[in-house]
């Protein structure tokens, strides 16, 4: 049986999550008090006389709104485990900003906010959820990403639970608007040449030809690549022997629009010839606000 546990801040997207794995197959269950999920998996797999129809792939949400059942979480997990269960802890996350945006958008309230104000409510919803997100298998910061970029990120969940390859998932950013949250590794790429300084080449990203071409014209490039490339490869198969089966890998440059942009895309090319799934993010490819002020002025 394929089982995912769903849970993570409330407003980071676990209602389209969940939808999406419904899409997939998955019998959905929302809301469900920790300590109840040991029997329903049980009776889903039909291992006890009250059982439920059997069924193959099943999701569980858990969040905030159980409040005080949270605190059985830990033992239910030990328990599944003892069963000789496996599953998937996606934890889905946005930086307080967007979540407060969010909610003002929508006008939907948050769980805690009968007790509090938004903001603290958001804080109080990370104070609880801390030790669940430790246990995650899978940590999807959906800050800035659109819906069609969560749904490539939930594929490659999918992709994992039928596989026992890694998945490896290469996100672009820049150094000026915050680390990610969820990265293994973080190489940053500001020390090769900038193409922001040469004006013709402002408006472009790392995915445009011209950048390549201005980029690989350095010899530090070409040689990083191949470094870097054989560094990853190196290392990706003694993660596999860990047991990883998901590796995040974080490359920032100044913006997050050129130097980061191409050297992840190389990257996954490097790691899908050497027969790795990966997935790419560009975070911030289109967040200074420098370049939409420039398309106006130039449409």
């Amino acid at each position: 049986m394929d089982i995912i546990i769903l849970t993570g801040m409330s407003g980071a997207g676990k209602s389209q999550a969940a939808a999406y794995f419904e899409d997939h197959g998955y019998f959905c269950i929302d809301n469900l008090p920790p300590a109840f999920l040991p029997d329903i998996v049980e009776s889903f797999a039909g291992k006890r006389e009250e059982s439920l129809p059997a069924i193959e792939k099943l999701c569980i949400v858990v969040d905030v709104r159980s409040r005080e059942y949270l605190a059985g979480f830990d033992a239910a997990m030990s328990k599944l485990d003892d069963l000789g269960y496996f599953y998937r802890i996606v934890f889905l996350e946005a930086n307080d900003n967007v979540l407060v945006s969010r909610y003002r958008q929508t006008r939907r309230r948050h769980p805690l906010t009968d007790e509090m104000s938004l903001v603290d409510a958001i804080a109080a919803e990370r104070d609880l959820l801390h030790g669940i997100r430790g246990r995650a298998t899978n940590v999807v910061d959906t800050t800035m990403m659109p819906l069609s970029s969560l749904r490539k990120e939930l594929r490659v969940v999918l992709e994992e639970c039928e596989s026992q390859g890694i998945s490896i998932y290469i996100q672009s950013f820049g150094f000026m608007y915050g680390l990610p949250s969820d990265c293994d590794d973080v190489i940053d790429v500001r020390f090769l040449p900038n193409p922001f300084w040469v004006e013709k080449l402002q408006m472009l990203c790392g995915k445009d030809e011209p950048i390549e071409e201005y980029l690989m014209g350095f010899e530090e490039t070409r040689e990083f690549l191949d470094k870097f490339g054989e560094l990853m490869t190196f290392m990706v198969p003694f993660y596999i022997r860990e047991g990883k089966s998901r590796l995040n890998i974080g490359i920032g440059c100044t913006g997050g629009r050129h130097r980061s942009v191409f050297i992840a895309e190389q990257l996954s090319k490097i790691l899908q010839e050497a027969g790795y799934r990966t997935i790419v993010h560009h975070r911030d490819i289109d967040r200074d606000p420098r370049y939409e002020a420039k398309k106006q002025a130039n449409p």
